[in-house]
């Protein structure tokens, strides 16, 4: 572990390889889970603005679990995630004529109807931030489903920070990440 500014990172992110390799898990990580994707407090007030929007992309399942729950919910920890269709599902997952799991809201913003693209813990995935008072903890998390991207990023030489780098700077700043690919090349050596 190392500071980088009010975040207390894990060396994983640098030493563990990444790249997702959505035509061998087809999206696994939306549709399998115990949780809807975590929000930050802003993103559910983003959520509600651009829900209309989004809506023309969802599947019928979707819309009717957001209509009966919510946009967004509180999950079992108190804080905001998306909704989940049948426990499993999030409600904002649309499927790809292959069978892939994609995000209607990132498919929303591909189009150019709206300017987010996701909530930002879907978008740093394998990294998961925990929110303390004094610090963030940025982490890597290691699900079996995403052994196939693990396995890609080894070949390609990707590591997990350089695989997330939009999602990084976007979620802390792009001197942070600076900062950041400064400390890997140190951890290189």
């Amino acid at each position: 572990m190392f500071q980088l500014g009010k975040a207390i990172v894990s060396e994983d992110i640098i030493e563990k390889d990444f790249l997702c390799n959505l035509s061998a898990c087809k999206g696994a990580c939306c549709i399998d889970g115990e949780a809807g994707a975590p929000l930050e407090k802003e993103e559910a007030s983003i959520l509600e603005e651009i829900y209309p929007i989004v809506k023309s992309y969802l599947r019928p399942e979707g819309i009717a679990v957001i209509e009966k729950q919510g946009i967004y919910v509180k999950g079992e920890d108190g804080d905001w995630e998306t909704p989940l269709i049948d426990g499993a599902d999030c409600a904002y997952v649309i499927f790809d004529d292959k069978g892939t799991a994609l995000c209607a809201i990132e498919e929303a913003y591909n189009q150019g109807e709206i300017d987010w693209k996701k909530p930002v813990s879907c978008h740093l995935y394998p990294v998961r931030v925990q929110e303390y008072t004094e610090f963030s903890a940025v982490n890597y998390h290691h699900w079996e489903i995403c052994d196939d991207a693990c396995a890609l990023g080894k070949e390609l030489q990707v590591p997990v920070y350089k695989f997330v780098k939009e999602a990084l700077v976007r979620k802390f700043g792009i001197d942070w990440y600076q900062e950041l690919e400064k400390v890997a090349e140190t951890l290189k050596k």
